[in-house]
């Protein structure tokens, strides 16, 4: 039992620090009405693991501290929004349909962000606009780019996170 919990804290972990290290990286398009945050295409990692749930959340929290403006809303607000995009992309993974793991995250995004960046940053930008502008972002990054990921990570998801073809944990 405790072997499963080692292996999930790694996992979380690991996956937070690639999102906080794509944020800084790539800082300069990860924040603001149109923002690419290419960390985000991390967020078809719950389609594999739970663990990935929280390393998602922990990842965006310290990535929007460390590398944002301090803003309490975008660090609290966004990083809500990465969570519940997380959550639905792993009750989604119960269905076996790959290609809706990209929709939560998209969603969440798309809704939540562009009130953040309206009343926690003052941008004058129409809420409806940034909606669109957020939206098309995530639908680049998420889906463009995050399912062909998932397809990559689907033919090493016995290695990687030690599941089988059923999607169930290899005993250890």
């Amino acid at each position: 039992m405790r072997n499963k919990n080692v292996t999930f804290m790694v996992q979380a972990a690991m996956i937070a620090a690639i999102y906080v290290v794509l944020v800084v990286v790539f800082k300069s398009c990860s924040f603001g009405p149109i923002q690419f945050r290419f960390a985000e295409v991390l967020t078809v990692l719950p389609y594999f693991t739970p663990a990935a749930i929280p390393g998602l959340f922990v990842g965006c929290l310290l990535a929007n501290f460390l590398a944002g403006e301090m803003i309490l809303a975008d660090i609290i607000f966004g990083s809500i929004a990465t969570l519940l995009g997380a959550i639905g992309t792993y009750l989604l993974s119960r269905m076996k349909v790959k290609w809706l793991a990209p929709i939560p995250p998209i969603v969440a995004n798309a809704v939540i962000v562009p009130f953040v960046l309206k009343y926690g940053y003052g941008l004058p930008d129409a809420v409806w606009y940034m909606m669109i502008t957020v939206g098309l972002s995530e639908v680049i990054v998420c889906a463009v780019l995050g399912l062909p990921l998932l397809f990559i990570l689907e033919k090493y998801k016995d290695v990687i996170f030690g599941l089988n073809d059923y999607g169930v944990r290899k005993k250890a």
